[in-house]
């Protein structure tokens, strides 16, 4: 079982505050700068855990008083309390190399035609919303439009502490049931959309591409952003061709702008998919037998003839699928984080 051990966090914390006080620190920036944000992360997760023993004690004290009339005001101090040990609970789970740092979130329309596109702009939206109430920042780094509505894939950024641990547990494919907008008879229809979550690396990460490996395409940039987009060709898109990866990049105004950008995507992507490689040996290992790859369905979300969302991995169900849409995924998450660590789940 996974802890958060507080003890062994302030001695880590004094050993970096050691080293970090050491003459020559910086001769190595690489080395310094992780070893700082290293110290800042840990120095955060103290902080709040001091920060709820403090609010856990004025708690204790208002139940002490045994005064019924203050029912509500102990509701109103215990409610805080229960979301910030989850949240505290949920980091001591991550415990992968790329866990703590940003990540890159892909999403791309599938089965469904017209429907699996707008289905794509749905669950945009809905990490878009999810990410803003965890207090994470995003950058779409490019959104490329569907035919007649929604989008036919999508690039987001998230920048925040423990993004990645976090959004891969949406990786997957997602499942709509419901009456489609775009069927002049209105019957039901089913769409799929692939998510793909990557750690979003720094541009001096050291995975090296070989560009003869790699075909470069340039287009005109689609969607809102003045007349520059629609007339020059600054748009990149990069296939690697031993595997087939592709990413994009149109939300800067300079071709070589783009084009970087989209390496350290696709640097991203080849990391991505070499801890998936990883992550299937230990599976073997331990004689699981869980689909971890590629297209691996992880979720419906069923808004006719009833509504209800099911995580097929933890069975999770939530009847309120507006909400879910709306944002309110941290249920599914924390549930598939929980089984992972448990090793229900690969």
């Amino acid at each position: 079982m996974i802890t958060f051990d507080p003890e062994a966090l302030a001695r880590r914390r004094a050993e970096l505050e050691e080293e970090m006080g050491a003459p020559g620190f910086w001769d190595d920036q690489a080395r310094a700068a992780a070893l700082a944000t290293e110290h800042a992360r840990i120095t955060r997760k103290l902080e709040r855990y001091e920060r709820l023993q403090r609010e856990y004690e004025d708690a204790r004290e208002l139940v002490a008083l045994g005064d019924e009339e203050l029912g509500a005001e102990i509701s109103e101090a215990i409610e805080p309390l229960e979301r910030e040990l989850e949240r505290l609970q949920e980091e001591a789970l991550f415990t992968g190399q790329y866990d703590a740092g940003d990540a890159l979130l892909e999403i791309h329309a599938g089965t469904g035609g017209t429907d699996a596109q707008d289905w794509a702009e749905m669950l945009l939206r809905m990490y878009l919303r999810w990410a803003a109430e965890r207090g994470f920042e995003t950058e779409i780094l490019e959104a490329s439009p569907g035919e007649e509505a929604g989008l036919k894939s999508a690039t987001v950024a998230v920048r925040g502490e423990n993004a990645y641990g976090v959004l891969r547990a949406e990786r997957g494919v997602h499942r709509l049931v419901r009456l489609s907008p775009f069927d002049a008879a209105h019957r039901r229809h089913t769409a799929f959309a692939q998510v793909v979550v990557s750690p979003l690396l720094p541009e001096d990460a050291p995975v090296e591409i070989d560009e003869s490996e790699l075909r470069i395409d340039t287009y005109r940039a689609s969607g809102a952003g003045g007349q520059h987009v629609n007339k020059t060709d600054s748009a990149v898109r990069i296939t690697h061709l031993p595997t087939g990866i592709v990413v994009q990049c149109q939300n800067e105004r300079s071709q070589s702008s783009n084009k970087q950008t989209a390496l350290r995507l696709l640097k991203s992507r080849l990391t991505e998919l070499e801890e998936e490689r990883r992550e299937a040996e230990l599976a073997k290992e331990r004689g699981e037998a869980q689909d971890i790859g590629f297209g691996s369905q992880i979720r419906s979300y069923v808004l006719h003839p009833y509504q209800l969302v099911k995580d097929h991995r933890t069975d999770v169900e939530v009847g309120n699928a507006q909400a879910v849409l709306d944002g309110a995924i941290d249920e599914f998450v924390r549930a598939y984080l929980l089984a992972r660590s448990a090793g229900k789940v690969a």
